[in-house]
């Protein structure tokens, strides 16, 4: 292994570590302030956080004489429609946060990883014999992690569940954008998107307040320079030299960094069954995407 894959490895190893800590400050958020009033604070600090990087990029391409100037209209019709699909994902992700456990909701989330070949079949996009013995192992897996002796699957889960698969919709959307314009400027420009639509439904259906904001401002932080700013960033840079599929088996250990954390720093435990639960779902993740 060369050392630009060991680097590349290390970085989206730290990247799943931080995602996976963010669903601990995402859940501590709502003691502070609501769902909306939370991620809309969040993703306008990570793309704020994303401004120097761009910054930075344009200013050594203009002294290379490469820079080209971003299409405006593009960038923002393309950031709007991520921004759309984003929005869904977190909004539904904070609010089964509100009902469910850190370590539950990482896991749950990671079934993006295994919707998304599932998903691309509507774009007539191969699926392989991998892809489905995941599903079902992560099927298997989620039923194992959710559902307790009523038969009932948790409500916290089940919004979580749907979140994942406004996270898989977001990936497909960006794979299809990404190549059309600036990375950067794009993830910068649905951040922004999101957090616009967080903060309007917000003050349409939250209580917010400045002092909330100020009070969940360890968590806020955290979820949005460090969960969307630095992470997303760390992301980028390694996806340079990492295969997708191969940085996608790495990423899905945040579902295991989540679990770990709850555990840690709010004291959420596992049953032996959702332990059983969450093995099934992260090999499920992992079989997805090896090569048949």
């Amino acid at each position: 292994m060369s050392a630009k894959s060991i680097k590349a490895d290390l970085l989206l190893l730290t990247t799943a570590i931080i995602w996976g800590a963010a669903f601990v400050a995402q859940r501590v958020g709502m003691d502070y302030v609501g769902p909306l009033t939370f991620n809309g604070a969040r993703f306008a600090l990570g793309a704020a956080a994303l401004l120097p990087l761009i910054y930075r990029q344009d200013s050594e391409k203009k002294q290379e004489g490469s820079h080209i100037p971003a299409d405006l209209r593009q960038l923002a019709t393309g950031g709007t429609i991520a921004g759309i699909a984003l929005f869904a994902g977190a909004t539904l992700q904070q609010w089964g946060l509100v009902y469910t456990t850190a370590g539950n909701a990482g896991f749950i989330t990671g079934l993006y990883v295994v919707l998304v070949p599932i998903l691309g079949l509507f774009w007539k996009q191969k699926t392989g014999i991998g892809t489905w013995t995941g599903a079902v192992l992560a099927v298997i897996g989620m039923y194992l992690l959710s559902v307790h002796g009523n038969l009932k699957i948790s409500f916290g889960d089940l919004l979580v569940f749907f979140s994942a698969f406004f996270w898989a919709g977001h990936v497909l959307v960006i794979s299809w954008l990404s190549p059309r314009m600036d990375s950067i400027k794009l993830a910068c420009a649905q951040f922004t998107a999101c957090s616009i639509l967080s903060f309007i439904f917000a003050f349409a259906m939250e209580d917010v307040t400045l002092s909330g904001i100020i009070d969940g401002t360890i968590p806020i932080l955290y979820g949005g320079l460090m969960s969307v700013g630095v992470a997303y960033t760390l992301q980028v840079v390694a996806q340079r030299d990492a295969k997708p599929a191969h940085a996608a088996i790495i990423l899905s250990l945040e579902s295991v960094f989540a679990a770990l954390s709850g555990w840690l720093l709010l004291s959420e435990t596992l049953t032996a069954q959702g332990l059983i639960g969450c093995a099934l779902m992260l090999t499920g993740m992992i079989i997805s995407q090896l090569k048949q």
